[in-house]
């Protein structure tokens, strides 16, 4: 009776997970279909297919890119990306190998500081950054990538510290006694153990900074750059006008590098999660 009632129970809670990623993915599946549509038929049937009448083929894309300059917005998009995750993951890595083998109260003051940051609401200090980040002209690529490390750095350094205190210190202590010094053994010992917090930090990161639209319209000078994300948000005209099939190609086109990132390296997520929850 008990592997019977397992199995009902299986196939209810496949049920209900099911109808749960069909809620998920169907705002995908509408855009998408949108996205090969005449305008007015996006506003008077935005849930049909596309036919005779409403399919543009590409046109729309086309639209897109041309009134976005969407390859220009993705090199910014991916650019800023690239280097705040790296300098996230190697930063936040050696800090929290740090604050993890050196025990006092700084350390320990550093460490709370840091996840404190996690659960500041990020309209506290939306003001105060925009108002600093122009005041340090960091209004550009390379200076938005020190913003996104001060705002990733919180969630990194937990994870990592919580992996980085399952690490053997004996280990360390070996590579020192062979002739390693600190920045060696960070890298040629450390750092490879924690491949899996690593890769898993990066994954997040990553989602986080590809689709975030508020951080770089407060700090970037968009004047000059503009984020995929800002782009499309300028598909809007005077009076209202917006131009939703353009908008909507641009949103498949902005997302498809993001889930197709996710869909190689989801395998690692759990992986990560799990090994840097170990006595943390």
């Amino acid at each position: 009776m008990s592997n019977v009632r397992k199995a009902k129970h299986g196939w209810v809670l496949t049920l209900i997970f099911s109808l749960i990623s069909i809620a998920y993915i169907m705002p995908i599946v509408i855009v998408l279909m949108n996205s090969f549509k005449r305008k007015i038929f996006i506003s008077n049937r935005p849930f049909a297919l596309p036919d005779a009448k409403s399919f543009v083929k590409i046109e729309n894309y086309i639209n897109g890119i041309q009134k976005t300059d969407f390859f220009r917005a993705f090199g910014y998009t991916l650019f800023i990306t690239v280097g705040s995750v790296f300098v996230i993951v190697l930063c936040t890595s050696m800090c929290a190998w740090y604050i993890s083998r050196v025990k006092n109260k700084w350390t320990t003051g550093i460490y709370y500081l840091f996840a404190f940051s996690m659960i500041v609401p990020f309209q506290m200090v939306m003001f105060t950054l925009s108002k600093i980040a122009d005041m340090l002209h960091l209004g550009n690529p390379v200076g938005i990538i020190i913003v996104y490390l001060g705002f990733g750095a919180g969630l990194a350094v937990f994870m990592f510290c919580g992996f980085v205190r399952s690490i053997p210190l004996e280990i360390e202590e070996s590579a020192m006694i062979d002739g390693c010094n600190p920045v060696q053994t960070y890298f040629k010992i450390v750092f490879p153990i924690m491949k899996p917090t690593a890769i898993s930090v990066a994954i997040l990161e990553t989602m986080w900074v590809w689709n975030d639209y508020l951080l770089p319209y407060l700090v970037l000078k968009i004047n000059k750059y503009k984020t995929i994300q800002i782009a499309i948000q300028y598909l809007k005209g005077g009076y209202g006008a917006i131009d939703m099939g353009a908008m909507m190609a641009m949103i498949v086109l902005a997302i498809i590098p993001i889930i197709l990132f996710y869909g190689f390296c989801q395998k690692y997520i759990i992986e990560g999660v799990i090994s840097g929850a170990v006595k943390g």
